[in-house]
């Protein structure tokens, strides 16, 4: 990261982005318009290898896009999965420039204690462990330098990631896919508006015992620099052997961090990656960076819950005016179908009344098989443009849904969705949305 503080190194970033998605289009375009045979295991990889490499924004969207179903062909989904969050950390001369630059020269006097080697980083930025005046814990998340300009030249390449998946495979329209991610992108960069998004956590989920959430230090906090309390907890990747009791419990507080602000007050957060949560040693949920929070009209929840009745109850009227309330249009017998078998691959586990995994057949990337017939399908019937909305709805879904096969959880999902849905109504659902917002100071 350290080289794109510079001119110098932004163009060597974009020249090396560049050079691999040039690669990537003669390859693409061959098979396209020349019938050339193209290996996209092989081309993966590379742009795998690429991306990873140069970390940063770059990277995070191709996680994004790796985790949301359908947006690329599975064989680029499963490479872009395998990449990792963790950048390299600037060294502690960036550092107590970056916090003097933040906090003022004399920054170091806010604090006992300063970690000078990052506790975490990853692409957009770091977390420094710290201790208040007062002997409190405190997570410093700072912002790496010059990041306006990296996300500038990323998003540049996600346009031409998109568009050669377009162009090639005929299946997803992408522009929308391309708008909210930039939309998102640049707001993750606004840690005043994730400190907002924080407060707005906190009033949410403010009678839910098994979630702790951190609580921001305003007076050292600023647009690059968020200072919050410590949460102390164990990643879900080291918990270690776990009772089946146990890894249940741990899944159920993990679906009602994620499910009750989205359908109780249209809300969700968009980034379930593995590192943005930690448990306690009473299994309690630590919910963790709240760069990207999406917020919806109740009138789309409502929407996710008809279309959940309408497969539940096969009910394909109902079915079609779930699809036409978010904006898809020309629908067509045999485009309802392949839409119905996309809608499937996510409620699929809500819809059985048992006991059971959030998998049946737990053979890794979450709905690979069926993400692949959906694909084929849209591509012979010329594409189909998704509403902004399911960009990171789904990912939401798939990524929470991959927590629940890392756990091995066996609950029944049906019940428990159908506790959470059965007061839904639209008015109320907009009143208590409009009064977090107003309470979060996002209105």
């Amino acid at each position: 990261m350290r080289n794109n503080s510079t001119l110098a190194g932004r163009l060597k970033r974009y020249a090396n982005v560049s050079t691999s998605m040039s690669s990537a289009a003669v390859r693409l375009i061959g098979e396209r318009y020349f019938g050339l045979s193209v290996d996209h295991e092989s081309l993966a990889e590379d742009l795998t290898h690429a991306l990873g490499s140069l970390k940063g924004p770059v990277m995070k969207i191709a996680q994004m896009l790796a985790s949301i179903p359908d947006s690329i062909p599975s064989e680029y989904a499963s490479e872009f999965l395998q990449l990792q969050a963790n950048a390299p950390a600037m060294g502690w001369p960036f550092v107590r420039r970056r916090m003097a630059a933040e906090l003022g020269k004399n920054w170091q006097e806010n604090f006992t204690t300063f970690h000078p080697e990052a506790s975490f980083a990853a692409s957009l930025g770091q977390v420094h462990k710290a201790e208040s005046k007062e002997g409190e814990l405190l997570a410093c998340k700072l912002q790496y330098p010059d990041m306006s300009s990296t996300v500038e030249a990323d998003l540049t390449q996600l346009k031409i990631i998109l568009s050669l998946y377009e162009a090639s495979l005929n299946a997803i329209k992408t522009e929308e896919i391309y708008k909210e991610i930039k939309t998102r992108l640049w707001e993750e960069l606004d840690y005043e508006l994730e400190a907002k998004h924080i407060a707005l956590y906190h009033y949410i989920l403010k009678n839910e015992a098994s979630v702790r959430l951190p609580t921001v230090i305003p007076e050292l906090s600023t647009k690059r620099l968020l200072t919050m309390t410590w949460l102390e907890g164990t990643p879900l990747k080291a918990l270690g052997d776990l009772s089946q009791e146990k890894r249940n419990c741990l899944a159920y507080n993990v679906f009602q961090a994620w499910y009750k602000p989205f359908y109780h007050y249209g809300v969700i957060h968009g980034d379930p990656h593995l590192g943005n949560y930690t448990f306690s040693s009473e299994g309690i949920l630590n919910l963790l960076d709240f760069g990207c929070v999406r917020k919806f009209p109740p009138s789309f929840v409502k929407g996710v819950i008809d279309l959940y009745y309408a497969l539940l109850h096969k009910d394909k009227d109902r079915a079609v005016a779930a699809y036409e309330s978010w904006g898809f249009m020309n629908l067509t017998n045999d485009l309802i179908e392949v839409l119905n078998l996309w809608a499937n691959l996510l409620y699929e586990p809500l819809l059985a009344d048992c006991i059971r995994p959030i998998q049946v057949d737990n053979r890794g990337l979450y709905g690979r098989e069926i993400a692949y017939q959906v694909h084929t399908k849209l591509k012979e019937l010329g594409g189909v443009l998704p509403p902004r909305e399911f960009v990171f709805m789904d990912r939401a879904a798939v990524g929470v849904g991959s927590v629940f096969m890392h756990l091995k959880a066996e609950l029944n999902w049906h019940q428990i969705y159908q506790e959470l849905i059965q007061d839904f109504k639209v008015e109320i659902v907009e009143e208590q949305q409009n009064k977090a917002l107003k309470k979060a100071n996002l209105l």
